[in-house]
């Protein structure tokens, strides 16, 4: 295209036409040197040159100076030396012409971005056009074998580069330079060497990296080796708003954005993983850039080095003008002699330091940035699991209701669009009760969509509150046994005071975002959000049916820890399960229920021995742990006195189990025995709860005794059947059955 404008109407033509008229200064050089060839002596008629050599050619080569192709080995003529000249000098002509109405529409054209952002000379520049040119018209690929004096070679070799680039004689040697580990072309990996064993560098077949030929025409395409792994996020402004929300408080850290000129290296780490990839959004529609998004972790896993992929991640964030978001910066955290664990290879660092602009790794854990002499600065931002206030947004955002959903339920809500189905659900109650990131929340969201869907239905409370736990950290199951909570209020037979208590739990636990977050009270006065309960009392008195119940209540898993699965004789082996557990259930969102607390939560002994020592050490660590604990943890013992007075003092809540006297009794055998069973309608609980003291963990099994019994004799349930199971329990728990006792039973028998 040409007149007085280039007749370019889009930025690609331009670039295409750019490239155009940079590739007619090569052709004017391959041109040059096959006339050469020609005047040299070699015929192009003869269909096997290059695949033999001649006796003659053989005296040629003996007879050649250092550092000549063949073609140099003669001269021009001076009318054609002129005419080559000129054409060069009209082709670079065209090529500025091209630069300067690139420069007045506000264009950079792509060609010199790249050189501008690698650093790349003419030299280089024109290397990269020669390997460009086959991949662009493979008319080259014949042109190329016939310079090389062999048909299956139809890429250019670094020998024929500086034939067609240099000058002749030993001083060409010197451009090896260019063709170096560490050289620009190869370092930011555009050019990629092939060679056999043992092949000399000059014969070594140089191709151009496919993603960069394809981001010259137009587009952009991740290297290979990053596939999948990096996608390039143009501005959106419509989704900036979305993002702003999912930031959450991040965006009052993000005023270095703003400032011109500000290019430092910014650090995120946490657990929320959504929220960092909205700020990078947000920090790149601030600076009306696109974003590369690379996930270093997921192409690792492909067997590449992680110094292999970030200098992949930064060239191609040089080549496009992003801002370089590297999410999964942890897999780049390894140990390194004496040096913290979570510290970067000081190459790595250093290839990030080295990077000229703006650049955004993620992780979840914090890292020290030590063993490089830098002078960039480092902007850390913390993406914790969102707070009480950020929860309830994220919610209400995924859940797509235009306005507030009602807190506390049971009031009428409306959408701009359409009456919204979540009037009566109780969000601040998911919010409150699951720490959930940003992803988990949306997730949990979508899941619970598809239960309403299933069913056809609205979406209901019960919807969000199995998505939300399913989406909590699942491998708490494999440390703990989970159970399913079976009871209710209805079913918990206890004195009112310690009913009381168990409602007041129920209350803090669904209290703490207001009181810690939203009134200040977690500030200074509570060191974590976690709430501490010791049952107390006898065996069969309700302690794991108060759990349940709570859990139920709360809509919260409740896992159940085996201790033979804890404590070991190996000294530190106990403190390191117990923290894989609290490790695992800060993110689960699930009840912790020790039973036989007291095996583990023990009194501190005086220190005689090594062993005691170590064991005074557990329980000192276990107190310190279940105060950073923020979850629910609920320690059950038979014995409150076998405690350690330090541990139950820094309880929040003890509720002491008794066993249950004679109207608690009657209740316990109401309450448990199921109305399906067929049985004798004139049953005498009565009977049952004055002559015989027994808990409601006594009673359960009584009544599934006496139900086997009855399914073989007769079918329906009879008091010989209870007392029979009475009599049995009574024995297995080694107590003596008293004559009046032992004779009613025989008569009923």
């Amino acid at each position: 295209m040409a007149n007085p404008a280039l007749g370019l109407p889009a930025a690609l033509d331009i670039d295409l036409e750019h490239i155009r008229a940079e590739l007619t200064g090569i052709d004017l050089r391959i041109q040059r040197e096959i006339r050469r060839w020609q005047l040299a002596g070699q015929d192009p008629a003869d269909a096997f040159r290059g695949l033999y050599v001649a006796d003659a050619e053989a005296e040629v080569l003996l007879g050649r100076p250092l550092g000549y192709s063949w073609g140099q080995t003669t001269t021009l003529e001076p009318d054609e030396v002129q005419a080559f000249s000129a054409a060069l000098a009209e082709a670079s002509r065209q090529v500025q012409l091209i630069s300067e109405t690139a420069r007045q529409r506000g264009h950079i054209l792509r060609l010199e971005r790249l050189a501008t952002a690698f650093g790349l000379n003419r030299f280089e520049l024109d290397a990269l056009l020669i390997c460009l040119a086959p991949t662009l018209d493979l008319r080259y690929e014949r042109l190329f074998g016939y310079l090389q004096d062999d048909v299956t070679r139809k890429r250019p070799t670094v020998n024929l580069v500086l034939n067609l680039l240099g000058p002749p004689g030993p001083e060409r040697l010197l451009l090896l330079a260019h063709f170096a580990p560490e050289a620009s072309l190869f370092t930011y990996h555009l050019l990629q060497r092939s060679a056999e064993p043992g092949q000399p560098l000059l014969a070594q077949t140089l191709t151009l990296d496919e993603a960069i030929v394809a981001w010259l025409l137009g587009d952009y395409q991740p290297h290979s080796d990053l596939g999948p792994h990096a996608s390039l996020l143009q501005p959106q402004i419509s989704s900036a708003e979305a993002d702003a929300l999912l930031a959450g408080h991040i965006q009052s850290n993000l005023a270095w954005a703003d400032r011109a000129g500000e290019r430092p290296l910014v650090v995120f780490y946490g657990p929320d993983r959504a929220s960092q990839e909205a700020t990078a959004r947000l920090v790149a529609a601030r600076l009306n850039r696109p974003l590369l998004h690379v996930d270093l972790a997921a192409a690792v896993k492909t067997d590449l080095s992680p110094h292999h992929v970030l200098r992949l991640a930064l060239r191609d964030a040089r080549l496009t003008g992003a801002v370089a978001y590297l999410s999964g910066w942890d897999v780049c955290l390894a140990a390194e002699g004496e040096r913290r664990e979570h510290t970067p290879a000081a190459s790595l660092f250093a290839e990030l330091c080295a990077h000229p602009d703006l650049a955004i790794v993620a992780g979840q854990a914090a890292w020290s940035a030590s063993g490089v002499e830098r002078d960039r600065h480092l902007f850390w931002l913390e993406f914790p699991v969102p707070a009480y206030s950020q929860r309830l947004a994220l919610w209400q955002h995924f859940m797509g209701s235009s306005k507030e959903v009602e807190r506390r339920g049971g009031e009428e809500n409306h959408s701009t669009s359409r009456p919204t189905p979540h009037a009566s659900l109780d969000i601040s109650a998911l919010a409150g009760q699951f720490l959930l990131t940003t992803a988990q929340i949306r997730d949990a969201v979508a899941s619970a969509k598809d239960m309403a869907a299933q069913r056809g239905d609205l979406l209901q409370n019960r919807d969000l509150f199995v998505a939300a736990r399913a989406h909590s950290n699942p491998n708490l199951g494999s440390l703990a046994r989970k159970i399913t909570p079976r009871y209710d209020w209805k079913d918990i037979i206890l004195p009112a005071d310690q009913l009381t208590l168990l409602r007041e739990i129920i209350f803090t636990v669904r209290g703490r975002p207001q009181v810690l977050d939203e009134w200040g009270v977690g500030s200074k006065l509570a060191s974590s959000q976690g709430v501490t309960v010791l049952f107390a009392g006898p065996p069969g008195t309700g302690k794991t049916m108060a759990a349940e119940v709570i859990a139920g209540e709360l809509g919260l898993d409740l896992y159940k820890i085996d201790l033979s699965t804890v404590v070991s004789k190996y000294i530190g082996e106990t403190e390191k399960n117990l923290e894989r557990i609290f490790h695992e259930a800060a993110s689960s969102n699930a009840i912790l229920f020790f039973d036989e607390a007291d095996a583990i939560f023990g009194k501190r002994s005086e220190v005689k021995d090594a062993h005691d020592r170590y064991a005074n050490i557990e329980v000192s660590y276990l107190l310190q742990r279940m105060e950073a604990y923020d979850g629910v943890t609920i320690l059950a013992t038979n014995l409150r006195a076998n405690l350690d007075e330090a541990f139950t003092r820094r309880l929040q809540f003890a509720v002491d189990f008794p066993f249950p006297e004679e109207a608690d009794r009657l209740r316990i055998w109401q309450a448990l025995f199921p109305p399906e069973v067929p049985h004798d309608p004139n049953l005498d609980f009565d009977l049952l709860a004055r002559r015989f003291k027994l808990a409601g963990g006594s009673i359960r099994n009584v009544i599934i005794n006496a139900a086997f019994l009855a399914s073989a004799d007769g079918g329906r349930v009879m008091m010989p059947h209870l007392l029979h199971g009475v009599r049995r329990e009574l024995q297995k728990m080694g107590r003596l059955v008293g004559e009046d006792d032992l004779k009613l039973i025989v008569d009923r028998q």
